[in-house]
């Protein structure tokens, strides 16, 4: 396309037309006129007619501005002064438009008023994308078929706006223009629909109303490996689910195409649904599988709460995970779990296990120092390497051979994932009886913080006493210093990302400090050890930047005992179940204190914390040999750093 250039305009007298950015006549071609003698001011018109003289400042008498452009008139009574038509064109040097030199115009803008906008630099008039020669024209124009965005030029769509597509979904620009591409699935089981006007999903469920923590509408309980005989019959793997809303819950449970189970839960109650074993899961002792629809799907059309029991009755090998919402999850993890347990003839591995929301989803893992051997199948490799494309529902679990533990393990994924480690059932330490299930959700990378509280359990039946406990400092990048207050004699710096710190059967309290993120896995030990009453169970530490004012959970009543553990802030009012808590202990010089609170069986085992500052929570409950822990809910933001 040849170049466009602004045209040189004359009427009776010598004017000037301006080309600017945008398409519109607003900058004056000063340079073309000034260099062929063209003046800017009052002209002499060959006809004998006059024209209006500008004001020296380049606005017009009247005051408003005109842009360098004198004014014409076809009746030269109107004009307070004339020329003498035998008189040549004069002008007056101050007369015309002035430019600041100092003004910081932006020639990428098409807004501003600068002159000439730079070579290249692509401006929009109107859907016509125009192409800036540097010299105050244009060296081609384009008429988008779609959108003009300016810099950019001729595009699919605006960057960052939003449509509904034929499904009813929401879709987003991308940063390029380029496409539509997917940006939440609008879910009438979660009531939630797709608004015409703004492009964007709308209801109590909806991404733009949900925050980020474990409070959600859409949830994978998973049923993981456990000790054979413990896991079918009369004992029952179910998940536990709180409304924290001000509405009816309708609550959906789905396995693959299947309906599974359907529930009301009532304003600020709790419902536990009980949901059948999936053996390929939770049967034998290996080997890694990948099981095709193998999670549940939970969906509600209010903000609830869910975590899972594996198993729900109070026995001997039992644990519980707090269940992370799907629009939580990310693409990235950091496991703990526990070493491979083989003493005599049990055979016990410890698991990983990742669950896709999304089909495709595509696995890579990363294992640490201490991952192998692990179980060799569903595409992972016996040194704990592995690709692996996952569909929504599908679950990976690895599994470990002697002597291979999975933490620190870094499990990468390109659309969210849900990770939950553990044990099938392990001695906490392994010389002392006797072995329990072990599971916990991992938290994503991105949650993972600097600084977390670390309290033992209480020692049923003196609750005076604490429980002791192992804790694991787990590093999710290299070259990591890790710090205790007080001290613990472990300071120490991790090499490499997977690389863990553990501190032996201790009842301490401490803060935990590195100068880049760490995850903290807390396991009690078990009741051969001589701390009271209950084998292991395993918690993950929540980091004090997680912390929140209020929860809702549930506390199984058939435990002997059932507790809350509160991390506080020097001088925090907490209640539990609206009673003041006020038997907070110091922890050390840290700022924080800590409180071992007994919850009542007499109730349905619905309890809540409420706190004018943000506190941490774990709850868990203990019998002879048996036990469960799991974080009462926490914050999932994103933390830089």
């Amino acid at each position: 396309m040849q170049p466009t250039r602004a045209p040189l305009c004359f009427t009776l007298a010598v004017l000037l037309c301006a080309c600017g950015g945008g398409g519109e006549d607003t900058t004056t071609e000063a340079s073309e006129s000034q260099t062929s003698g063209d003046t800017l001011g009052t002209t002499q018109p060959t006809d004998g007619t006059s024209t209006s003289e500008s004001n020296t400042d380049g606005t017009s008498p009247s005051g408003s501005e005109t842009q360098g452009m004198s004014e014409t008139t076809d009746d030269p009574t109107t004009d307070s002064e004339t020329t003498d038509p035998t008189e040549g064109p004069t002008t007056d040097p101050t007369d015309g438009p002035t430019t600041d030199p100092t003004d910081p115009t932006d020639p990428t803008d098409p807004s501003t008023t600068n002159p000439v906008c730079e070579e290249g630099v692509i401006v929009c008039d109107g859907n016509t994308a125009q192409v800036c020669d540097g010299m105050g024209g244009f060296s081609e124009e384009t008429d988008c078929e779609n959108v003009c965005v300016d810099g950019v030029g001729c595009v699919l769509c605006t960057p960052g706006d939003y449509m509904c597509d034929e499904e009813g979904n929401s879709l987003k620009c991308n940063d390029e223009g380029d496409a539509w591409e997917p940006y939440e699935t609008c879910d009438e089981v979660q009531g939630v629909m797709c608004s015409e006007d703004s492009g964007l999903c709308q209801g109590a469920c909806s991404k733009g109303s949900l925050g980020l923590s474990y409070i959600g509408c859409d949830y994978y309980p998973t049923v993981t490996q456990q000790y054979d005989g413990y896991n079918g019959n009369n004992v029952t793997f179910a998940a536990a689910v709180a409304n924290t809303s001000g509405s009816p819950a309708n609550i959906t449970v789905t396995r693959g195409g299947n309906m599974v189970a359907s529930e009301i839960v009532m304003p600020n109650s709790v419902q536990v649904i009980a949901l059948p074993w999936v053996n390929e899961l939770t049967l034998g002792a290996g080997p890694t599988v990948h099981v095709v629809d193998g999670a549940y799907r939970l969906r509600s059309d209010q903000p609830v709460t869910v975590y899972q029991y594996n198993p729900l009755a109070a026995n001997v090998t039992n644990d519980a995970s707090v269940l992370l919402p799907v629009n939580t999850w990310t693409g990235r993890y950091l496991a703990a779990s526990y070493p491979y347990w083989s003493p005599q003839t049990f055979n016990k591995p410890g698991f990983v296990a990742i669950v896709a929301s999304e089909d495709g989803t595509e696995v890579t893992l990363s294992p640490s120092a201490t991952t192998a051997p692990v179980q060799a199948g569903g595409g992972v490799a016996q040194d704990g390497t592995g690709v692996v494309t996952l569909d929504g529902g599908d679950v990976l679990q690895i599994l470990t051979a002697n002597p291979g533990d999975l933490t620190g393990m870094i499990v990468d994924a390109d659309k969210p994932i849900q990770v939950i480690g553990g044990h099938s059932c392990t001695n906490v330490p392994a010389n002392i009886t006797a072995c329990d299930h072990l599971e916990e959700s991992m938290f994503p990378i991105e949650t993972l913080a600097t600084e977390y509280i670390v309290v033992p359990p209480v020692q049923v039946p003196n609750n005076n006493l604490e429980k002791a406990q192992i804790v694991r400092v787990v590093a999710a990048e290299a070259n990591t210093m890790v710090t205790f207050e007080p001290d613990q004699g472990a300071d120490q710096m991790l090499a490499n990302a997977g690389d863990f710190i553990e501190i032996d059967t201790t009842v301490e309290k401490f803060k935990v400090s590195a100068d880049k993120k760490i995850a903290v896995a807390q396991y009690m030990v078990g009741q051969s050890a001589g701390y009271g009453t209950s084998d292991p169970a395993m918690l993950m530490a929540i980091a004090t930047e997680q912390y929140r004012n209020n929860y809702l959970f549930h506390a199984p009543t058939g435990w002997q005992q059932n507790f809350v553990d509160i991390i506080a802030p020097d001088g925090a009012t907490v209640e539990v179940d609206g009673m003041a808590v006020n038997n907070f202990e110091a922890i050390g010089a840290t700022g924080f204190g800590h409180a071992h609170v007994l919850l009542s069986n007499a109730g349905d085992g619905n309890h809540s914390v409420d706190a004018d500052v943000p506190v941490g929570i774990s709850v868990y409950g203990v019998v002879s040999f048996g036990s469960y822990w799991y974080p009462g809910g926490l914050e999932l933001e994103r933390i830089i750093g």
